[in-house]
């Protein structure tokens, strides 16, 4: 592993795999969510991690903060490793330098508990302040999210979607992470809410200095708001790069099916082929790939195709 120190997040052979028996049969069968995934993230840089329903997107968030348990690999945040497992003490200093916004603000709150509380909470598990400084704190994280000191009292069900997920932010931000994984965090708001969402991200990521991983199957947002952008496809990277490049020069077949099947003004609706056989090793995409030839049933090795960009 090279040196953890250089970077925000260090993610080394990261895997997940979730054992189950089916009731009636009573057969095992293993699901391998994540698959021997590598990445770094630079210091108050966005890291995007994009592909369809299914591909390990959340299961890699969870681990990354400490929700999920790894089956296999590494993960270093702020140079410091996650032990293995990790005991209530690791996970706490954890959660002080990784934090995470879901994707249904809604869910992930006690819609009975208000905002001030929520806030406050998050300040006596990681703080040794006294109730006025926190309450100051509060006031702070309130305003930097666009809600404003009046909302401390309000219980969540009372506000809008996108106020709940300004409150999500805010209850992010009251750890005082250097690292913000964000799940989904914009798809189950209205477009306009959506736009004003990202627009606080990147105000906060500026002034902060924060580091950021995006999770989204919306490629534009991906766009919009990442440097580099790393392309999952049943749990393997397929693909990654600077966001720009991989958008306009898709190297893998699954990045570029992904890319044409973003709706546009004239696109084509036909109905899509079914899927085809799964496969368990080579290229895992090579079931559905119309490119497929001999080769691909062996684990293909990332290759670089310019200094930037790496493919498989």
């Amino acid at each position: 592993m090279s040196d953890p120190t250089n970077y925000a997040v260090q993610v080394e052979g990261l895997s997940k795999t979730f054992h189950s028996r089916h009731k009636r049969s009573g057969h095992n069968s293993d699901v391998h969510a994540v698959r021997d995934i590598s990445l770094t993230v630079g210091q108050a840089e966005c890291l995007g991690i994009a592909g369809e329903s299914g591909s390990g997107k959340s299961t890699l968030a969870r681990m990354l903060v400490g929700l999920e348990v790894p089956s296999a690999g590494s993960i270093c945040v702020d140079g410091e490793r996650l032990p293995e497992p990790p005991k209530a003490a690791d996970r706490k200093r954890h959660a002080r330098r990784i934090q995470m916004v879901f994707q249904d603000p809604y869910s992930s709150l006690d819609p009975r508990q208000p905002v001030g509380m929520v806030l406050d909470e998050v300040q006596r598990v990681h703080f040794d302040r006294d109730r006025a400084g926190r309450e100051t704190r509060t006031g702070e994280l309130l305003e930097a999210v666009g809600l404003g000191v009046g909302y401390a009292s309000a219980v969540p069900r009372a506000l809008s979607g996108g106020q709940r997920q300004r409150l999500a932010i805010a209850r992010a931000l009251a750890a005082e992470p250097s690292v913000i994984v964000l799940d989904e965090a914009v798809s189950a708001l209205d477009v306009s809410i959506q736009a004003q969402i990202l627009n606080l991200l990147s105000d906060l990521r500026r002034e902060l200095a924060l580091t950021y991983i995006f999770i989204s199957h919306d490629l534009a947002v991906i766009r919009q708001v990442s440097d580099r952008v790393l392309v999952l496809y049943r749990g393997q990277l397929m693909e990654q790069g600077p966001v720009e490049k991989v958008f306009h020069e898709a190297a893998h077949p699954y990045s570029q099916l992904l890319l044409d099947s973003v709706p546009h003004q004239g696109m084509s609706l036909t109905q899509r082929p079914e899927r085809g056989f799964l496969a368990e090793d080579g290229c895992l995409f090579r079931g559905r790939c119309g490119r497929v030839h001999a080769r691909c049933a062996a684990e293909p090795p990332l290759f670089s195709v310019s200094r930037t960009v790496q493919s498989r």
